[in-house]
This record gives C-alpha cells, structure tokens and sequence, in this order.
C-alpha cells in the first residue's frame, strides 16, 4: 500500500506507455467543481485499438467506454452522464462509481464485529444499508496519481483516506483503486485498502452496461454466461434469506447463455428483474471466469474475470426514465446492466459466508478484468 502523504491531485497529466508496438496514452483535464468547491479531474486512457475509457476522480468513477463493434467502429458501451452535475443529482445510480466501504446492503444498517454492535450505518436503501451509505466511496474526491505497471499497460491510481467512524464504519481505512488500459482490449481494476482497526469491506464498481449503446434500446436480448453454479435467494430489500441455491432449473441459471430477457419476468423481485449474486465457481482470490456478455446487433463480447467470490448481476430495474444519460438518452428500465464483482450481500450478519472482516496488518485486494472482443 503506497502512503498517502504528499497524493495531491493530478492537475494535469499526460503520459505514454510503450510495450513492443503497443501505445496506450494518459491524458487529463478538468472536469468541473463539486458543490463545495473541489477540483475534480478526468483521465482518458486511449490504446493503439481505438478503446477509450474515461475516469474521474470524483467516486474513482468510470464515466464512459468506447469499444470497437465488429464493423470497426468505436462506440460508449456504458451510461453515464455528459458533465459532472448529473452525478450530484439524487437519480444517479451509482453510474459507474466505486461503491463502498460496503458495497451492496447490510441489513437495518447494523452489524457485530468481535463483539461490538455497529448500528450507525444509514438506512438508505428501506430499512437498509446500500453501497456504503449517504456519502459513501462514490460521493468523495479521491487523490490521482498516473501510473505504468509492467510496460504492457498504463492507468490511473485513485486513493482515499476513510476516517475511522465515517458513515458507522471503525477503523481509519486507507483505499486504492487502479484503472489500467492495455492493447489486448482489457480494462483492468484492481483494489487494495488497509485499516488501523477491524473493520468490514466491500468494494465494487457500478458501471451499467449496454453493448450496443445506451441510444440502441434495452439490454434484454444481450446474451449472458454466468461461471456460477449457485446464487443467494433474497427478500424483497435485497438480504439473503436462503442460503446459498442451485441455479440448475431456475430462471437463474446462466451456465448456459442466455439472453436476458428470456426468463426475466420468472426472477421475482419488485419491480422484477435481476438484482441478485451469483457464487462464482473457482478458488476465492485467484482470477477465474466470471461473465461473458455478447451483443448480436454491434457483434461486442465482454468477458468479465475476477478474484471476488460471487457477482450481482442488476438488470436495471428501479431505472424509470427520470434519469437521461449522455446524449439525452432516457434510461428507462433495463437501458443497462451491472455485474458487480464483489462478495455477498450481508456477509457481516452470515457467519458462513466468506468474510469481509478487514484487520490491522492485513492487506484488502481484488482484480477483475473486463476484455472486449467481436465477432
């Protein structure tokens, strides 16, 4: 973990990283003030295959993709909006963001740790605790930094400094997130955090997704493949209420591809639709298959790895066409898609899920890859 003393913001920044005959560049510029006054800066990272991301430091947020469809031609496969006043706004959803310190929800915003009740967290979502709370990772300015690692690709560091008892959570907790760009087509997140007291741990980005382009329509004929072979049933707030449950014979069940709106009004839910983990098959910690999605229409693919033990998959639903993203697309219900690799809902209050349990001395880490192909 790098210190964080000295992490002023980038103001500037223009970079190049070389590997053979692979360039992926780093540029920077403003992007407009928070309500309070705080420079926020936007980072674009370009390959040598016309793959662009943008990525500011306000929520450590990606704020837009553009991909090659199989025609060649690069288009934004995510939505979010055209400047940064639409993310202050209370009908964004998380477009994007990093979400934490508790990504998901905790129910009624409590939980015990070595014997301590922490009951402090907002109910922001019903009686429920929801991706950190009021004012959680996604609605803080993080220090940047440019940064190359291992000559094959070249990102932006974003840090930020969590003071012990913010939104109920103990423990000062020092967080890192990486964006990395290379020329395979990868996009690449990687996280790491530590903390000087036990705390809980969580972390996940929340970009909504539509291959074919947030202006081409809804995300229901995408076709998923999920590498899970159990998700976790949940009550109507979203907690876990059963245990862990074979996807086989289900409208869960994405081991095969299947297009999302196949079998979507079977999911259950209010409104319905998709907006649970799956458990990803494969060792906890190790990079392993996570989703595949593939557009017919622009002909994208994203493959999706990860080293978290399960993903939400979110179909969009509570999206009501209040919300107009870039090019003053309405997003209405299942304009996009979230898979949110991370662990499960609750876990704090389920003994017998993976722990997300954070202690001095230890190191917090995750990757997930995102790598777009055609065909």
């Amino acid at each position: 973990m790098r210190s964080f003393s000295g992490m002023a913001l980038c103001a500037v920044v223009s970079a190049v990283c070389v590997a053979g005959e692979g360039t992926v560049t780093i540029k920077s510029e403003s992007f407009g003030k928070t309500p309070d006054g705080k420079e926020v800066s936007i980072f674009t990272l370009e390959n040598a295959h016309g793959m662009k991301a943008r990525i500011m430091n306000y929520g450590a947020t990606l704020v837009s993709l553009d991909v090659p469809d199989k025609n060649g031609k690069a288009g934004d496969v995510t939505l979010g909006f055209e400047t940064l006043d639409g993310y202050f706004t209370k009908s964004n959803p998380f477009f994007g963001a990093t979400a934490g310190r508790y990504a998901n929800r905790i129910a009624k915003g409590e939980f015990k740790l070595d014997g301590v009740v922490y009951d402090k967290l907002a109910k922001n979502n019903g009686v429920n605790h929801l991706h950190g709370g009021t004012k959680g990772f996604d609605k803080v300015v993080w220090s940047a930094q440019p940064g190359k690692k291992h000559d094959d690709k070249a990102g932006i560091h974003f840090f930020y400094e969590s003071a012990d008892g913010e939104e109920g959570y103990p423990g000062t907790l020092k967080a890192h997130v990486a964006y990395y760009l290379n020329d395979k087509n990868e996009l690449t997140i990687e996280y790491s955090a530590t903390t000087d007291k036990p705390t809980v741990l969580n972390l996940t980005n929340h970009t909504y997704w539509n291959l074919a382009g947030a202006a081409a329509g809804n995300i229901l004929d995408h076709d998923v493949t999920l590498f899970a072979d159990k998700y976790i049933p949940v009550d109507l707030g979203g907690i876990p209420n059963n245990g862990l449950q074979p996807v086989k014979g289900t409208p869960f069940d994405f081991t095969t591809p299947h297009a999302i709106g196949e079998r979507i009004q079977q999911s259950g839910g209010d409104p319905v639709g998709y907006d649970h983990t799956w458990v990803l098959n494969g060792d906890a910690n190790v990079l392993k298959p996570c989703a595949q999605v593939y557009d017919k229409k622009s002909g994208r693919v994203m493959d999706i790895s990860t080293t978290e033990p399960g993903v939400q998959f979110y179909t969009g639903n509570f999206m009501d066409g209040n919300t107009k993203a870039r090019g003053g697309v309405a997003c209405n219900k299942h304009q996009g898609f979230c898979l949110e690799t991370h662990h499960f809902p609750d876990s704090p209050n389920h003994p017998d899920f993976p722990t997300t349990v954070l202690r001095p001395g230890e190191t917090y880490k995750q990757t997930t890859v995102h790598k777009f192909s055609t065909k």
